[in-house]
């Protein structure tokens, strides 16, 4: 049986890991600034994501930027006839030119909310989406009731089931939070980078904990080094953006490595691998979240996936990381 877990408030039953569809996008854009995982290959995306559904996955995230609505798309195509199997993410804010692969502005206002539904909604080959994500981090948390009052007319026009907001601010978690039909706040965490506060407030007001970057964009796989380089197109290469932690200067961040390195073994002890450890820190965190590993390959969501046979970490292995990472 697959492990499960509620999509917060909403009841909504999905798998306790999702795959995370931002690196199947493909490259994109902004100024020069490549905010993409480098080129991808689409069948192998396809077989990827039919793995997944294979091994139990009934969550996948997404988002209309990623690849520019080239994820969007990918995963329609791969989820057709599957819908009702299915629980889908996806996140507005973004305006983007899709032949050039260029994010070149963002909007929240009332108007770009809906159309912005819409053309997810034609790109997923789907008549509504289960958990639509406001996806800019930062937004002022005073500004940001119209967007949940937007959100909330979508519900009742039936083209979301619930909604939620991608930030790592307290403030603003808060404020959707008192919405009605909010069911997740996603947020930045894994074993290296915790955020007590969102946690807190996901259990507070029940809510799902969407975790990204579960796998600190690669460096808790184990197979990155000081040396290693992405490549140029690359969101986590020589040209990243200012928000990137986990690698700077196109490089893994030797601060967080040595961390990996204190973590390995008990990570990758009772027959998991290093990243099936990480993935059961975050189930043993809270019973709110769920992790969405990105993924490129079946290789990959087939070792993700084998974290699901084991579930969460004890509370002893909790205590042991917790005092490893006291110490560094």
């Amino acid at each position: 049986m697959t492990f499960t877990r509620k999509l917060g408030r909403s009841g909504i039953e999905i798998s306790a890991l999702g795959m995370g569809c931002w690196a199947i996008g493909g490259p994109f854009w902004t100024e020069g600034t490549p905010l993409g995982w480098g080129e991808v290959d689409d069948n192998e995306s396809l077989l990827a994501i039919q793995r997944a559904l294979d091994l139990g996955v009934t969550f996948f995230d997404t988002a209309n930027v990623y690849g520019t609505g080239h994820s969007e798309r990918i995963l329609g195509k791969a989820l057709s006839g599957k819908r009702k199997e299915v629980v889908i993410a996806t996140k507005f804010n973004a305006i983007f030119d899709e032949e050039r692969r260029e994010v070149t502005g963002a909007s929240c206002a009332p108007e770009h909310i809906r159309q912005a539904c819409e053309d997810s909604l034609r790109r997923l080959n789907t008549d509504y989406i289960d958990l639509y994500q406001f996806h800019d981090n930062a937004y002022p948390a005073e500004q940001a009731e119209p967007v949940r009052e937007t959100l909330e007319e979508l519900v009742k026009a039936g083209k979301i089931r619930a909604y939620g907001w991608s930030t790592d601010f307290h403030d603003r978690a808060e404020v959707f939070a008192q919405g009605r039909h909010c069911a997740a706040i996603q947020l930045q965490l894994n074993v290296l980078d915790d955020n007590p506060p969102i946690v807190e407030l996901c259990e507070k007001f029940n809510l799902a904990a969407i975790n990204r970057g579960p796998l600190a964009m690669g460096l808790l796989t184990g197979k990155y080094t000081t040396s290693t380089k992405p490549s140029s197109d690359d969101v986590r290469g020589e040209k990243s953006p200012e928000w990137m932690k986990y690698f700077k200067d196109g490089k893994p961040n030797p601060d967080f490595l040595e961390k990996v390195e204190a973590l390995r073994e008990i990570l990758a002890s009772n027959g998991r691998t290093l990243p099936q450890g990480a993935l059961a820190w975050l189930w043993a965190r809270s019973e709110q979240t769920i992790p969405i590993p990105g993924f490129r390959t079946v290789q990959q969501v087939e070792e993700n996936c084998g974290a699901l046979e084991h579930g969460p970490l004890t509370h002893e292995q909790m205590e042991e990381i917790q005092t490893l990472l006291q110490k560094k």
